[in-house]
């Protein structure tokens, strides 16, 4: 009985080896802290720490099962992620370069400036690109619960790391986070259609203000420049208006750009060149080619064979938004 033990007790453990090896392997591919593997596997950190070094004083078969199961779930995902096709890097387009020396003004002067565009067209792949590549650069992302002054202030704390539970020192707190560092800071608001003029009148005050001179750059859609036009010339949005350094508007892609886009993927045939072109036209613009393509593709590498005219057409009626 002793020795069927001790057999399965050895089971166990070598099974662990096995399991630390494999885990061990992703972990070094993919940069992963023992802190976000436990995380991912749903184990304490302190439990998933000994359990890879050996020292765990508990149940080695429970923690081996829980990992054996995230590392054939990680399996069938890393599949799924190389079976989908990856979109084209950033590109360096017209209109990104336009947007992206907008965010440099901005940053530079400070001032606020303004880009908006229709969905797909690149606005905020630009701004993002801007961010990673620039420093004291923040991007924060507005949603319709975002409309008010305070839960506006509330997402820009999020984003740039500011935690103060009092409304009062808020706004002061944001101040000092975003005063002017070196050649410059932004704050680049993303879907600043759901904020209210309220909301945007107030982010004036990190521009104006002499302890903070924080660029801000609003991006949204064509609702974001209607709103602009009607902004009353009285003292209270007047002075609003005045602020805006420059303006950028995109309601349809630039043809080059959609062209440079089109050929990224890889696309020279002719007639899917056409197609694609007719699809980034529409509402959605270069993110309607990258969806349609992205299907087809999907499509074909199920059936071992390259991408064909048809493959985009069934693609771009599978994803059943068409539009007039």
């Amino acid at each position: 009985m002793k020795n069927a033990e001790n057999s399965i007790v050895d089971d166990v453990l070598a099974e662990r080896t096995e399991l630390a090896a494999r885990v061990e392997a992703i972990m070094t591919t993919r940069a992963w802290s023992k802190a976000e593997v436990a995380r991912r596997t749903g184990l304490g950190t302190g439990t998933f720490s000994q359990w890879l070094s050996s020292t765990y004083n508990g149940r080695y078969d429970a923690v081996n099962a829980r990992v054996r199961q995230w590392l054939d779930n990680q399996e069938s995902v890393d599949e799924l992620t190389d079976s989908v096709p990856q979109s084209p890097e950033f590109l360096d387009l017209a209109f990104s370069r336009e947007v992206i020396s907008a965010l440099s003004v901005a940053q530079i002067m400070p001032t606020m400036v303004m880009v908006t565009a229709d969905a797909g067209i690149g606005k905020t792949i630009a701004a993002t690109y801007y961010r990673e590549t620039r420093a004291n650069c923040h991007i924060v992302t507005m949603s319709p619960n975002s409309r008010s002054v305070h839960n506006m202030l509330n997402e820009i704390a999020a984003a740039v790391g500011v935690e103060e539970r009092s409304p009062a020192r808020l706004l002061r707190a944001l101040t000092r986070r975003l005063a002017r560092i070196g050649d410059g800071t932004l704050l680049i608001v993303d879907e600043a259609q759901n904020l209210s003029d309220e909301a945007i009148n107030q982010l004036r005050h990190f521009v104006d203000v002499p302890e903070c001179r924080c660029g801000v750059a609003l991006l949204g859609n064509r609702e974001t420049y209607a709103r602009f036009r009607t902004w009353s010339s009285g003292e209270r949005y007047g002075q609003l208006r005045r602020r805006i350094f420059k303006r950028i508007r995109r309601d349809k892609p630039n043809p080059a750009d959609l062209t440079a886009f089109i050929a990224a993927w890889g696309i020279t045939d002719p007639k899917q060149m056409e197609f694609l072109t007719g699809v980034g036209m529409k509402p959605g613009a270069l993110g309607q080619v990258d969806m349609t393509v992205k299907l087809a593709r999907m499509a074909a590498q199920g059936a071992q064979r390259d991408m064909t005219l048809n493959d985009l057409r069934a693609a771009w009626a599978n994803r059943d938004v068409e539009t007039a």
